[in-house]
């Protein structure tokens, strides 16, 4: 909630000027809903965000955790335990199974983008909330509305956000577990709270670098789901459109505030999340 004029700015950067084609600074679009809606309007889209991002979150982490935890029965997937400290988990303050490179990578992809189709609909409907394009009023009347206008429009953009969230998971995944097994050689983490620090500044970085490996792909997403005009009702069309006019600088609209979401977002939900698994099963 508190990170929401973060997505809201972002999307309206990334929806651009629909007359000129032109990119939209963060200063002109933060005076724009200013001067529209006040304070209040950098929080629009918040009751939206929240019953996206609250199940595709709890949904998304448990079947993480359940999906390693099985590929870890797995010689293939699973690191071979030796005497090196980072190989108990009790140095990296994490319970969460050890993988190899692949694992991390499938099983982040895999579940990202499971979780990602399913909750697609939803997605829509937060990305048109924060857009000014759309005068939805209520939840209710917005999820009705698209509804009516059937499958296309409830899965619009799912190509471009699986070809976004398959590499952001699988990188995250894979780097986050990297930094974490790496910083535990040079600090061990003796206390909860040092646990904590580790985690955060892992996911930190983790996320940094797959929020800038995928951003393209989140720009190509939001317009197709929140323009409407011809030339971005679909995927190749959209890149085309994006890169006539605005070359490759389109690809990366709004990078420094999902760049900052992101590394926000991820320090303190996967301190959290390893939190809770070393108090549930230690």
């Amino acid at each position: 909630m508190a990170l929401q004029p973060f997505d809201l700015l972002k999307t309206r950067l990334q929806q651009g000027d629909s007359v000129h084609h032109r990119n939209v600074s963060i200063l002109k679009a933060t005076k724009d809903v200013l001067e529209s809606n006040g304070m209040r309007g950098l929080w629009r889209g918040t009751s939206a965000s929240l019953i996206r991002n609250v199940p595709g979150v709890a949904l998304y982490m448990t079947s993480l955790t359940q999906l390693r935890f099985l590929m870890a029965s797995s010689n293939y997937f699973t690191v071979p335990i030796t005497s090196d400290r980072a190989a108990n988990p009790t140095h990296a303050g994490s319970v969460l199974p050890k993988l190899t490179n692949t694992g991390n990578l499938l099983a982040g992809a895999t579940t990202r983008v499971a979780v990602g189709l399913l909750m697609n609909p939803l997605t829509v409907l937060k990305a048109r909330f924060e857009s000014n394009i759309y005068a939805y009023q209520t939840l209710s009347g917005a999820f009705a509305s698209l509804v009516r206008s059937g499958p296309a429009e409830l899965l619009r953009g799912v190509s471009a956000a699986s070809l976004r969230d398959a590499p952001y998971a699988g990188i995250f995944v894979v780097f986050y577990e990297g930094f974490k097994r790496n910083a535990s050689l040079i600090f061990t983490p003796t206390s909860n709270s040092q646990s904590s620090m580790l985690h955060s500044a892992s996911a930190a970085s983790a996320g940094a670098l797959a929020t800038l490996a995928t951003h393209p792909f989140d720009v190509i997403k939001t317009k197709l789901q929140v323009r409407t005009e011809n030339h971005y009702q679909g995927f190749v069309s959209t890149v085309r459109t994006i890169w006539k006019h605005r070359g490759i600088r389109g690809y990366f609209d709004g990078a420094s505030l999902r760049l900052s979401r992101k590394v926000l977002s991820s320090a303190i939900g996967w301190a959290v999340y390893e939190f809770i698994l070393m108090n549930i099963w230690t």
